[in-house]
């Protein structure tokens, strides 16, 4: 919680209280990488099914922490995730995989030296009588890939790629997909692109939990976006809410808008 920021969450009765039937949850999740040292320090969100929630923050906030936790990629120290009502606390990837959950990681996202093809092959490995139904199925989201099939992954360019690294997610008929910070490095077209297809993905059926240094953007497109500062719950409600919201904006938006 920022300094600067008083009125940060510190009730969860709200969260408590909405998140009883939601699809995924986390409460009061404590995580870090180095021994003794937190990232998080106490955050919950939860997504109901069907939703596209973003999660914003300063650099540092614990944000991409937060996603690694849920896809298992993080020690929880304390706190709970929930997927489904099945606590999946601890548990590693392949097994969230195979559970449901896909995810988009920021860097290294593709097998550069493997074909467009090749790299949906990989996401589809648990499940290869699905690879043609699954392929179709993301080159409805993602039609450059049907005519760059036999390209190498490495030779595409950055947004390309990009597309490549969350169709090999979706490859897993995934329930809820996270993606760390997809936009990032990407040309202003090219990052209207990827929220543009975030859309298409959840209105295909994909629960999608969305990180994001592209603030406005991201709560452009929400159902409901959380803010977080020093790994913790700063603000949360719907995207349209945050994004008019004069302490937001004050705090979070101008600074992040020019990050």
């Amino acid at each position: 919680m920022s300094a600067a920021d008083p009125n940060a969450i510190v009730d969860r009765s709200a969260h408590v209280a909405a998140a009883g039937n939601a699809l995924l949850r986390c409460d009061e999740l404590f995580a870090g990488y180095l021994p003794g040292v937190n990232i998080l320090n106490g955050a919950d969100l939860y997504v109901n099914e069907g939703e596209l929630i973003g999660i914003i923050g300063p650099n540092g906030a614990g944000k991409s922490t937060l996603l690694k936790s849920l896809f298992g990629l993080v020690e929880v120290r304390t706190g709970s995730i929930t997927l489904k009502g099945e606590n999946i606390t601890g548990l590693k990837a392949h097994a969230l995989v195979e559970r449901g959950v896909g995810f988009v990681p920021q860097t290294n996202n593709v097998f550069p030296s493997l074909s467009v093809e090749e790299n949906l092959e990989m996401g589809a490995f648990q499940a290869p009588k699905k690879f043609k139904e699954r392929f179709e199925f993301v080159c409805e989201i993602f039609p450059a890939l049907k005519d760059r099939r036999k390209q190498r992954a490495g030779s595409l360019s950055g947004g390309e790629r990009q597309m490549v690294a969350m169709g090999r997610a979706l490859m897993t008929e995934p329930s809820v997909l996270l993606l760390d910070e997809p936009s990032a490095g990407l040309s202003p077209k090219l990052q209207d692109l990827v929220f543009i297809q975030a859309q298409q993905i959840n209105r295909a059926g994909v629960t999608v939990i969305m990180v994001e240094q592209n603030a406005r953007r991201c709560l452009q497109i929400c159902d409901r976006g959380y803010v977080l500062d020093q790994g913790r719950n700063a603000y949360t409600a719907s995207g349209k809410d945050l994004i008019k919201d004069p302490k937001v904006i004050e705090l979070y938006l101008g600074t992040l808008a020019r990050a």
